[in-house]
């Protein structure tokens, strides 16, 4: 981290780093623990989307509500959980968070029908909000060898649980769809167990935040700027994730080995790849470059042979890396709203993207044919480099000021939000 006086923050030496990373309290390695299975919540229903329309009898636009759903209640709840743990503490919100994700998990097993699960895993997305918007500022408050060592210790954890999601849903849910909802259930039953045992209250916010706060800080024209571009690039990103597995029709192991691929690829391109690149060129022009490569990559999906199909899946993990990565850098750094206000507004306007995706693309497949979703995905890219270069004024002043060590602080932040 740098300090308010633009050096290094107290014990974010590399060694510091190093040292502490292993070497953390028990209330840390519990929030690290469950962080992982929550980003494995994200991706972990991927590989058995065509086993759950299979074993509902439902459309492929029906069971990609399950992503419409979770991303649904997670924008809206973008404005609470600031709210929420500003009044009852961070150990308190994550507790809520757990008990909300064990509850509907489990309760998205039993489901007799497509509406049922599509109600259930909405409430999973709310208790996941509460978690993972809390976790991060929870890791570095607890951590031992200062902040440096806590943030890569919660990047290893979101890049693990976004890359063993899917294994974990190919690996139970070849046996059945429900196995996965079931062993997610428990194993965030553990993680809430270890927390509350381990864990201790954490000091609260001298300020309250209001619910309206991140409306407020879209005021700014940059943060806007930022916002609206990822909400097209977002779009992209959701039709990769919730549409392409129905294109593969792979049984759920081989859809969970593309999709770890993947997964590995976001990780590697996002902590490591990003941060030298934006180093190099500059961000914008990066973030520009990505999503034009990232248009050309879905549309090659959709028009390619399986096997172009499978490469070009994976190949996306890379480009989603890299945009995660400089977005958040935009979000964080063109506006002077405290970072978690920011951060809430952002992700309220880019969650209504990965939301809309699910639901449009098997519609527009029904409607036309399967390569115009990932049409329509290109042009939403491309529209997000667009809006990139037409606002890049409003952009400059982060693009220029910013130090790369955000790739690395804030990213998780606004993932996580």
């Amino acid at each position: 981290m740098i300090s308010s006086t633009g050096g290094p923050a107290d014990g974010d030496t590399p060694d510091a780093g190093a040292t502490g990373l292993l070497r953390q309290p028990k209330a840390v390695w519990a929030t690290a623990g469950a962080s992982v299975v929550a980003f494995m919540g994200i991706g972990l229903v991927d590989p058995i989307l065509p086993s759950i329309a299979k074993g509902l009898d439902a459309t492929p636009s029906q069971v990609s509500l399950l992503f419409t759903s979770y991303f649904l209640i997670t924008a809206f709840a973008m404005l609470l959980t600031g709210f929420v743990s500003s009044r009852i503490g961070g150990r308190r919100t994550l507790l809520l968070g757990l008990a909300l994700v064990v509850v509907f998990a489990g309760l998205a097993g039993t489901s007799g029908s497509v509406g049922e699960l599509v109600g259930f895993r909405a409430g999973w997305g709310l208790g996941n909000a509460l978690f993972v918007s809390t976790a991060l500022a929870v890791i570095v408050g607890a951590a031992a060898g200062g902040s440096a060592a806590a943030i890569l210790l919660y990047e290893s954890a979101l890049g693990l649980g976004m890359a063993c999601g899917p294994l974990l849903g190919a690996l139970l849910g070849d046996a059945s769809w429900r196995y996965p909802f079931f062993g997610t259930a428990f194993l965030m039953a553990v993680g809430f167990l270890c927390i509350a045992a381990f864990l201790k209250e954490q000091p609260r916010p001298a300020r309250k935040t209001s619910p309206l706060d991140p409306i407020k800080a879209l005021g700014h024209g940059g943060l806007a700027s930022a916002a609206v571009s990822a909400f097209f690039y977002n779009y992209t990103f959701f039709t990769v994730l919730a549409f392409t597995p129905f294109v593969l029709n792979m049984t759920p192991y081989k859809s969970g080995a593309v999709f770890f691929c993947w997964g590995v690829l976001l990780a590697v391109f996002s902590v490591i790849v990003a941060p030298r690149m934006q180093a190099r060129f500059g961000s914008l022009k990066v973030l520009g470059g990505s999503l034009v490569l990232l248009a050309v990559d879905v549309l090659v999906l959709g028009y390619g042979d399986h096997t172009t199909a499978i490469v070009c899946t994976i190949l996306s993990g890379a480009f989603i890396g890299v945009n995660n990565t400089v977005y958040t850098e935009l979000a964080l750094g063109v506006s002077d709203a405290p970072r978690p206000v920011a951060s809430a507004g952002y992700n309220f306007v880019r969650w209504f993207a990965a939301a809309a995706a699910p639901y449009f693309a098997p519609k527009i497949e029904e409607w036309t044919d399967i390569r115009i979703p990932f049409v329509v995905a290109a042009v939403t890219a491309a529209a997000g480099a667009v809006v990139v270069l037409v606002r890049r004024k409003a952009l400059t002043h982060e693009a220029e000021e910013l130090q790369p060590r955000h790739a690395t602080e804030d990213s998780v932040t606004v993932f996580a939000n």
